[in-house]
């Protein structure tokens, strides 16, 4: 049976999956990557855990996977097919690309983990039917997901859609990518759970309890709740008027509050444009399997591709 490996790399852990030809998912796996013990050996976790997913195909289906897409995180050079940069990781240039398809003796795509998990709410997801949309998580930092027709935009360098570095403060919070007044040192989930610590005295306390307190009707957390929503809504404005996005889908940690979140949301872009068209505001629809889900679909197209490519010849 024809599938391909789906591997979503993140800081700490590894999902995987393979995918058959209609999306489906045949078998599911997860593991450590093992960065406690380097860079080198989270590479070696990869090849690792690809090796054995190879074999699970082969035993199972009757043939190996006949294509890998992997989503990393941090900087992606996906055209080269190498894994740039990623504090996280501790990775500089690694030829991830090439490392896998010499393990698996397959073709590989490589993927920026955010993008690939746009694909997938884009494609298949929150965003389906939609021709333009934006998908923005929310979770430690914020980046964002550039879709169009089916496709995410990765820019010319491999950075569009790093919507969490657009100045909505100036002269406010640096941020460690050099700049000042960033719209993820307000609106993530990192930093609604840095202010909601230190307003309500609990050291232990995050977004989560912010936002319970926020339903409840506490007014310091409805005011720490509402600064990120007007910095979320001065962002996506600014991302709107850019790109006028048919949808743009929220994920991530605060997307799980609801509407908590989106009412407010909403009604803060709204009562911000002029000339623009208000786009639908949605959650996103596929929690933590996007990027996984994502990097089969990467697979998949590769394939598609290189089979148009051959039919042409």
């Amino acid at each position: 049976m024809r599938h391909v490996i789906a591997l979503d790399v993140g800081g700490t852990g590894m999902k995987a999956a393979l995918v058959g030809a209609e999306g489906e998912l045949l078998h599911r796996a997860r593991r450590a990557t093992g960065r406690e013990r380097g860079p080198d050996a989270v590479v070696e976790h990869i090849l690792g855990f690809a090796a054995e997913l190879r074999a699970y195909g082969e035993e199972h289906y009757g043939e190996p996977a006949s294509a890998a897409g992997v989503a990393v995180p941090g900087i992606v050079d996906a055209e080269r097919g190498i894994a740039a940069y990623s504090a996280n990781l501790g990775w500089r240039d690694v030829p991830l690309r090439d490392l896998l398809a010499a393990e698996l003796g397959a073709p590989v795509a490589l993927g920026h983990d955010v993008r690939t998990g746009g694909l997938a709410e884009g494609r298949i997801g929150a965003g389906k039917g939609a021709d333009r949309f934006l998908f923005v998580p929310l979770g430690t930092g914020i980046a964002g997901a550039i879709g169009i027709d089916g496709r995410v935009e990765a820019g010319a360098h491999g950075f569009a859609g790093e919507i969490g570095h657009i100045v909505v403060r100036p002269g406010g919070t640096p941020c460690p990518c050099g700049q000042v007044g960033c719209l993820e040192r307000y609106a993530s989930a990192a930093a609604v759970t840095e202010a909601w610590a230190t307003v309500s005295g609990a050291p232990d306390a995050d977004a989560a309890d912010c936002a319970q307190a926020v339903a409840s009707g506490d007014p310091r957390a409805e005011k720490v709740w509402q600064e990120a929503v007007d910095a979320l809504a001065d962002g996506l404005v600014t991302a709107l008027t850019l790109l006028d996005p048919r949808t743009i889908i929220i994920g991530g940690g605060l997307a799980e509050a609801g509407e908590v979140l989106f009412t407010p949301l909403r009604d803060a872009v709204q009562h911000r444009i002029t000339f623009q068209k208000l786009p639908t505001i949605v959650p996103a629809a596929l929690g933590d399997t996007a990027g996984c889900l994502g990097a089969g679909l990467l697979a998949w197209d590769l394939l598609n591709s290189t089979d148009r490519t051959e039919v042409a010849r």
